[in-house]
């Protein structure tokens, strides 16, 4: 199989690092994850990813959970995405797989700073790049984060990887008439609050015309069926 594309951002959510707890990180998991990259990898394909934190703690809901400040929470839930990203590169660096996490916020003792230059020189050594701490300002999520970081590093696509195999019209576990969604645009996407990511992050993807597949990455293989170019999950561009 040939690769579609030379450069992409992988976005994880929190919860793709639950596995077969309801918190915390499964370390399986970690590994699963980790051999779906380097499949990819072994295309000679330059890989970014972005993590979030929902399995650990999320700002947004937790700040009216905890009564505490959002800009509060919010630090903490960028907090948490250095532990995801952490415990990634460790089963990455397992399958022999060179990484580097940067952050937005400075950390120096455990991860390098987020700096755009260096980012795209260890990508071009084909060195995976894990940006954690989301954009480091509150108010702001990780999916804005990795539109964000995507559009800053050149990337040819924003992969999305979720638990199901795209965007539908209503939650599929709850609404068995949910339909899929094959493409869409950004403004559909925006129009009919579909929620597959935040407005900020569709609308930056939009201006910068970069385009985004949302798609089922715990379906072995799936990660490089959609980079070498298969119809694989929902394509919004």
């Amino acid at each position: 199989m040939k690769a579609k594309y030379k450069r992409i951002l992988l976005k994880l959510s929190g919860e793709a690092f639950l596995g077969k707890y309801s918190h915390g990180i499964d370390i399986d998991v970690c590994a699963h994850l980790a051999k779906q990259i380097k499949e990819v990898l072994n295309l000679g394909v330059e890989i970014a990813l972005v993590v979030g934190a929902g399995n650990i703690f999320r700002g947004v809901s937790k700040s009216k959970e905890f009564q505490m400040q959002r800009m509060v929470a919010d630090y903490m839930g960028m907090l948490a995405t250095v532990l995801n990203g952490l415990a990634l590169q460790s089963a990455l660096e397992n399958q022999g797989i060179p990484t580097r996490v940067m952050t937005a916020i400075g950390m120096d003792r455990i991860a390098e700073p987020y700096i755009c230059r260096r980012a795209i020189r260890h990508l071009e050594k084909k060195r995976v790049v894990i940006f954690v701490a989301g954009t480091g300002n509150p108010y702001f999520t990780t999916d804005t984060a990795s539109a964000l970081r995507s559009v800053e590093i050149g990337v040819d696509i924003l992969l999305k990887g979720t638990k199901v195999d795209g965007v539908y019209s209503a939650d599929p576990f709850k609404d068995k008439s949910a339909k899929m969604f094959k493409k869409l645009d950004y403004m559909k996407v925006i129009n009919k609050k579909l929620r597959i990511m935040d407005t900020t992050a569709i609308t930056l993807c939009m201006e910068n015309e970069l385009p985004i597949t949302v798609f089922n990455f715990m379906k072995r293989g799936n990660l490089k069926k959609v980079v070498c170019g298969q119809n694989i999950g929902t394509l919004i561009k």
